[in-house]
């Protein structure tokens, strides 16, 4: 009796956590294969990561409630990679991206992230959701699809005739229409129903159907768990002297740290648990992708759908992520026959829906009506992924958003009023900064010399040392042509001249 008294103290919280982790391992498992497939690299190296997810980063400090794995917003990164690099130099690029991670928590850089964009961040996931949608939907019909996401998106046309000429390849589209419309009818099921994660039911059916139909579509290679395991070698390192992997490192660490820290601050809204510890977080995801380079396995982030699924469940502590990995580990130990059982196309379907919901339709209209700059950069940043790369898109918007914050920090209007007789009154409001100068010198220069001027600053949210200095020395030229001495109202002490 005293044993079970004290088993029930130490872990209080077990049977909920036990709970919870079932149903975020059934969520996982078919996004791990999923997302493995759609990179190109062996099924078991999603499993690999989804299992460092758990047991390594979801031991670890930061978020007590998010689950981490392979991501469907990096799988366009991973796959243009292992074609350009190889699959042995994977590892290696994630492990490096990893440290740099480590790096950036030692050094209190994680709150940085929060500062980023949303737009740029949804831009990102948009375009995301475009490649792979467009992707999938050749992995779907059976076929193979170009390497860039321009090339993806204007053979889309030609692929559907293709397929609609060949029996085999509408076969395996329907499989994977069938998924997709399982995923969508699924949360409209009555509730006993959908206790089963909709990408798992989906995935079931698509396999029994395929199995009972005896249809012609390709299932997942299966390499077994310890065969899929590539530690770098002393190439894979040597070729991070490379620019170009460099550049790739940092895309790995910049999207998968973002969009780790983002999800956190979606999922602290989910509960009134313990708040993210963003610095520690991003050490956890550092921590994690150190360990799933080292076996040559995809990337991971915190991913917002294992995560509410976590939360939705009634998790309590961080045991129910560490056990979610568990039951992948052994899943993947003893039951990996399984995973050959599963069409492409049912997780092609699985892969698409999660695509479109990268896509933020809803939010783009509303922030279009209300902030079209920031709609511009996202539709930008989204457009520019799909045309160049994951990359240099995220850099395109990036310096979109750093460029609407100049101009907006920069703005500034001046408001002359001349009734005629008496002294001139003239309103500066908005930003008053250096990159304005020259037109704020301008037009105060254009002003009468022979009249009286009285300058209102209390309209100015900034004003910065060098025009304070400015308008102080146009202030005594002006007075100094025989006029009354110009009459400044000066701004609140809160908002006084900096720098």
């Amino acid at each position: 009796m005293s044993a079970t008294v004290d088993h029930r103290t130490k872990f209080p919280h077990l049977r909920q956590d036990f709970a919870a982790s079932l149903v975020v391992f059934l969520v996982a498992l078919p996004l791990c294969v999923g997302v493995a497939v759609a990179s190109g690299v062996p099924a078991e190296l999603g499993l690999i990561t989804g299992i460092v997810g758990g047991l390594v980063t979801g031991m670890m400090r930061g978020s007590s409630f998010q689950v981490s794995g392979p991501a469907a917003g990096l799988t366009v990164l991973v796959f243009e990679a292992v074609q350009e690099f190889g699959l042995p130099a994977l590892g290696i690029i994630v492990l490096a991206s990893g440290l740099l991670q480590l790096a950036m928590g030692a050094f209190r850089l994680g709150s940085w992230f929060r500062a980023i964009s949303v737009s740029v961040v949804e831009g990102m996931l948009a375009g995301i959701g475009l490649v792979i949608i467009a992707g999938q939907l050749y992995a779907a019909a059976g076929m193979t699809a170009p390497a860039s996401g321009l090339g993806k998106i204007s053979g889309l046309p030609r692929a559907l005739v293709d397929a609609a000429g060949s029996a085999t390849a509408l076969a395996s589209l329907a499989l994977g229409a069938g998924t997709i419309a399982v995923m969508l009818v699924w949360k409209r099921l009555p509730r006993p129903v959908r206790s089963v994660p909709a990408a798992l039911a989906a995935v079931a059916l698509a396999t029994l159907a395929s199995l009972a139909f005896a249809m012609p579509v390709d299932t997942v290679e299966v390499q077994g768990l310890a065969g899929s395991i590539q530690l770098p070698g002393l190439d894979a390192i040597g070729g991070l002297a490379d620019v170009s992997m460099l550049g790739t490192v940092l895309a790995f660490t910049l999207i998968a740290s973002a969009e780790s820290l983002f999800s956190a601050a979606a999922v602290d809204r989910l509960h009134d648990g313990p708040r993210t510890e963003y610095d520690k977080e991003l050490i956890a995801q550092g921590t994690g992708n150190v360990v799933s380079g080292f076996l040559g396995a995809l990337p991971m982030t915190a991913v917002i759908v294992r995560s509410s699924a976590n939360v939705q469940a009634g998790a309590r502590t961080k045991a129910s992520r560490v056990l979610h990995g568990v039951w992948l580990l052994l899943f993947a130990a003893l039951l990996p026959f399984a995973l050959a059982l599963i069409p492409i196309p049912a997780l092609a379907g699985i892969l698409v829906h999660a695509g479109w919901k990268l896509i933020p339709l809803r939010s783009t209209v509303t922030l279009w009506r209300a902030h079209r700059g920031e709609a511009l950069i996202l539709v930008v940043t989204a457009v520019a992924i799909v045309a160049v790369n994951m990359f240099e898109g995220v850099l395109i918007g990036l310096a979109l958003s750093v460029a609407k914050t100049a101009w907006q920090a920069s703005h500034i209007r001046l408001e002359v009023t001349d009734k005629g007789a008496g002294p001139i009154e003239a309103c500066l409001t908005g930003n008053a900064t250096f990159l304005r100068l020259p037109k704020i010198l301008d037009n105060l220069e254009a002003l009468p010399q022979d009249r009286p001027i009285r300058l209102d600053l209390s309209g100015l949210h900034h004003l910065d040392h060098a025009c304070g200095t400015a308008l102080e020395n146009w202030s005594t030229r002006h007075s100094a042509a025989g006029t009354e001495p110009v009459k400044v109202t000066e701004l609140p002490l809160e908002r006084a001249t900096s720098g």
